[in-house]
């Protein structure tokens, strides 16, 4: 096929300046490590212990270390703010940067807590009436293999997608004994987010009308790890199409990876993604075509997402991470806890609507 999309990330000629609130270990090893292999310029950086920011700085040639992070919001060579922090919190510091002139790009998940619903749904309209740019760290959404499935699926290449199938083939990341563990149903609260996000990307037009969601321990979880090392989550949809995410546990495996299935009414894309399992072909019942990816989600997913932002505020349009369109996937996730949180009693969402990103921008 030789029309394939770029699903390559898209970093303007000359992007606006960065702030980085937060200098942990995702700040280190990810977003930095982006942004200086793309060219993004970080101007500042700012986190709570001072002197966590002024290694971070020193390893990667950031110039400027504020002593706080309302001076780093009042720093005028600072035009984006990224926030790479926990949940907590993390609501009232959108606020202080949108309040401050700042586009913004947020860690995920959006929200853990329904009650910030409401919250979110301001802070959007506050972006919207300063002209400001609100994004969503979904920094998955621009993994090779998913974000050319996104592009494909888009152009038609599969018809209307009838099913979404994911399988977690590979190891956990370590949990116990982490701060992770103590967030209750962490798989489906935050692990998962990146792959609930990307199957509301790939059913775009649809509705939500059911979320179930079950986790457990299982057989020789140590006493130690508290959450359960599995669970699943299934999605019903308004046209008929599904969605099944799943972790088995704590995989033993010498190649692993997570693969995926999109079925549509005219073929069918399967892949993987992580631990170098990437791949991608399409499969139309009479050909097959497989395609050449480059690139991995960790770092490049979050070039995509920050770049996507910066893309958006040069071209003076919404990013298709904004905040209104990830609000879609918050709100599966919240109902995804409820329901794991019932022993696995679906819940009932026929209002959760899952727009277009340009759609979401116009709304």
């Amino acid at each position: 096929m030789s029309d394939v999309p770029d699903f390559r990330p898209q970093v303007p000629a000359s992007p606006a300046r960065v702030g980085l609130i937060g200098a942990g270990a995702i700040a280190r090893t990810a977003h930095l490590p982006a942004y200086t292999a793309w060219g993004i310029p970080v101007t500042a950086v700012a986190s709570r212990r001072v002197s966590s920011a002024r290694a971070l700085a020193a390893d990667f040639g950031i110039t400027t270390v504020h002593e706080s992070v309302a001076d780093l919001l009042a720093d005028p060579a600072v035009d984006v703010v990224d926030i790479a922090t926990g949940p907590t919190g993390r609501a009232d510091l959108v606020e202080d940067a949108l309040l401050a002139g700042k586009h913004v790009l947020a860690q995920k998940p959006l929200t853990v807590d329904a009650v910030e619903l409401p919250r979110l749904r301001e802070l959007i309209t506050l972006a919207h009436e300063r002209g400001l740019r609100f994004a969503v760290n979904q920094n998955a959404r621009w993994s090779p293999a998913w974000r050319l499935a996104t592009l494909l699926i888009r152009r038609g290449d599969i018809g209307e997608v009838v099913g979404v199938t994911h399988l977690h083939d590979k190891p956990l990341p370590p949990l116990a004994g982490t701060p992770f563990d103590d967030v209750p149903h962490m798989l489906i609260a935050d692990y998962l987010v990146h792959w609930i996000d990307i199957t509301r990307c790939w059913l775009e037009g649809a509705r939500v009308t059911a979320v179930t969601a079950r986790d457990s321990r299982v057989p020789a979880q140590p006493d130690e790890a508290r959450n359960p090392w599995h669970a699943d989550i299934s999605l019903a949809l308004d046209t008929g199409a599904s969605a099944s995410l799943r972790v088995v546990g704590n995989a033993r495996t010498t190649s692993g990876g997570c693969p995926f299935w999109i079925h549509g009414t005219e073929g069918t894309l399967r892949g993987s993604v992580l631990l170098g399992s990437d791949s991608l072909e399409l499969d139309t019942g009479i050909q097959r075509t497989e395609f050449a990816l480059e690139g991995q989600w960790f770092p490049d997913g979050f070039a995509g997402s920050l770049g996507e932002l910066l893309s958006a505020i040069a071209e003076d349009r919404a990013p298709e991470n904004s905040a209104h369109h990830v609000l879609a996937t918050a709100r599966i996730g919240l109902a995804a806890i409820s329901s794991a949180a019932s022993g696995g009693m679906p819940i009932d969402t026929d209002d959760l609507a899952l727009p277009a990103f340009r759609e979401a921008a116009d709304t």
